[in-house]
Parts: structure tokens; sequence; C-alpha cells
């Protein structure tokens, strides 16, 4: 019996505000937004969230 990977995965993102990185999850459930200018990053779709900021790193 194989085990599947979660789809899911945390991401390191930049804020093209001002510059700040900080670890966001994929599939938000609510807005993320930058802890330093209140950039908004990442927005809830219902599945994968909309990324509206650069991804640095994928974490599995």
């Amino acid at each position: 019996m194989e085990i599947k990977e979660p789809q899911s995965k945390f991401l390191k993102v930049s804020c093209s505000n001002c510059g700040n990185e900080q670890i966001i999850f994929n599939r938000p459930t609510k807005k993320a937004s930058c802890l330093e200018c209140e950039e908004v990053l990442c927005e809830p779709t219902g599945g994968m969230g909309m990324i509206k900021t650069k991804i640095k790193e994928v974490f599995r």
C-alpha cells in the first residue's frame, strides 16, 4: 500500500511592497498579510490560494 504525499505546502514568500520574507500556507482559509506592512500576500479561493507575491521557496 502506497502512502500519498499531501498536496498542501508551506511557502516562503517575499512581500512585493517591503521585501519582508515570511512563511505562509498555500491553501489558506483567510487572507495572509505581510507582518511588516500589511500587504495582502495570499487570498483564499476554496482550494489553492491566490498567491499575490513572489515565491522564494517551497517546503513539503
